[in-house]
């Protein structure tokens, strides 16, 4: 019986099983806050734009600067508290469209885009640091692949809500309070979820390893060691990579908004969000390719990328120049000017998951120690974060869509030099006793210590 026990505790444990798991958490928590965007908030806030752009005006700044820190909160509480932490936020937004849908209080609905702020930056630092340190570097990208497409189940989940919605109401319908309800249920669920997660400690990987695993440092360590992240070259040279890798949303979801009317907007957000999940696990089988070498692997996968999204932008500036933002008369998915529209909105989806794999692979190439992962994952969302909350400040201002389209497609470009000078130099493997560019996680003796990994399952799994 212990036996059987010890063994279904091993396997729980895997990287394969803990990446699921962190999965299903963002599926049920950031990926249905992306299902409650895709229904446009829904009810009565679907006719405050006010509000909720200071809402998430309040959430992006917040994300922005507590994301810059948050990798010595994930280092300081630990992986798995990090992550239930951050996933109650959620649930607080979630609760608070419902109070505002059923009592109309305002004010709770920017707070709690404050509090979700907070709590997703060190939430998704937390992710990142098991995401790129948990699996063998031969199969990082692979498991990108499962965690993004779990996680965009909830995008595909609010689009396809709203779709039937419309279906049934003929495009007028809104949310009724019970759907937040469940959203809330749902989101309560993933924070569970995140209890189940086991100790960095217990991780054994396939090939025998164990994940490094640092015990707190003193508070002035973990902010030389935040210091060092910003002055390391390879993370300033993917400074501009950071910053566009979400600056696009605002841009892509206002033509979604003008061009096409309610019921095929729900549509094209189901594909979109579809294509997310089959070009993650495209290109992260192309980046895990073992018959070539890492630092090949990365140019390759740079050089794809960068042809892809040249592709599409060049042709999503062709398809801007024949409408503005007064376009007024939106397309059903059953006219004639539908198809082309319809397949560079898809496209927009499936370059935006080549970039945000590609991303996490490569900063998941530069190291394999959770502590300093935990650092780049933070400081990447925080970029990201400032770089969304821009985009949606010009948005607001009303400036023209074919120059936030050129913007767009400006801020991608320019984000490429900086990503090929990193890929260059990406080596064939990243030891933690090798990551010697930056000496707060891994050459300080005494700013860390490795703990032996725990061998028994059947008496110190935490749930």
């Amino acid at each position: 019986m212990t036996t059987a026990r010890n063994i279904f505790f091993r396997k729980l444990a895997s990287p394969l099983i803990q990446v699921i798991l962190l999965g299903l958490v963002c599926l049920c928590c950031p990926g249905m806050f992306n299902a409650l965007n895709g229904l446009g908030a829904g009810g009565m806030m679907a006719s405050d734009i006010h509000l909720t752009n200071s809402a998430n005006s309040a959430l992006y700044a917040c994300f922005a600067v507590v994301g810059l820190f948050a990798g010595s909160v994930t280092n300081t509480l630990g992986v798995k508290a990090t992550l239930t932490i951050g996933s109650f936020g959620y649930a607080v937004y979630s609760s608070s469209l419902w109070v505002y849908d059923t009592r109309g209080v305002s004010g709770y609905v920017i707070a709690a885009g404050a509090i979700l702020g907070c709590c997703a930056a060190i939430f998704w630092s937390a992710q990142g640091a098991i995401m790129m340190s948990y699996p063998e570097e031969k199969n990082k990208g692979k498991y990108v692949a499962i965690f993004w497409s779990l996680f965009n189940i909830g995008g595909i989940l609010g689009s396809v809500i709203t779709l039937g919605i419309n279906l049934q109401t003929g495009g007028d319908g809104g949310v009724s309070t019970a759907t937040y309800t469940a959203f809330v249920v749902i989101m309560i669920v993933g924070i569970f979820f995140s209890l189940v997660l086991a100790p960095p400690s217990m991780v054994v990987r396939d090939d025998g390893t164990n994940v490094t695993v640092a015990k707190s440092a003193h508070w002035k360590n973990e902010l030389k060691g935040v210091i060092n992240v910003w002055r390391e070259w390879r993370i300033i040279c993917l400074i501009p990579a950071f910053l566009a890798s979400n600056w696009f949303y605002a841009y892509q979801f206002h033509v979604n908004a003008v061009y096409f009317d309610a019921t095929t907007r729900a549509l094209n957000g189901t594909m979109y969000w579809g294509m997310q999940i089959i070009g993650s696990i495209i290109f992260g089988f192309v980046l895990d390719f073992q018959g070539l070498s890492r630092r090949v692997r990365a140019l390759l996968g740079a050089c794809i990328l960068f042809v892809v999204m040249m592709a599409i932008w060049a042709g999503g500036m062709v398809f801007q120049l024949s409408f503005e933002n007064d376009y007024d008369d939106p397309i059903h998915w059953t006219d004639w000017r539908f198809g082309r529209p319809f397949l560079l909105y898809i496209m927009y989806g499936l370059s935006d998951a080549l970039y945000q794999t590609y991303m996490y692979w490569l900063m998941g190439a530069m190291s394999n120690d959770p502590a300093l992962l935990a650092r780049y994952a933070g400081f990447y969302k925080a970029i990201q974060s400032a770089g969304a909350a821009i985009s949606f400040g010009i948005d607001s201002a009303g400036v023209r869509l074919r120059w936030a389209c050129l913007i767009s497609w400006i801020i991608v470009f320019i984000s490429f030099p900086g990503m090929f000078v990193v890929a260059n130099r990406i080596k064939p493997t990243s030891a933690p006793e090798k990551d010697s560019d930056n000496s707060s996680s891994t050459v300080d003796n005494d700013m860390r210590a490795i703990e032996k990994p725990t061998q028994t399952f059947d008496d110190k799994y935490e749930v």
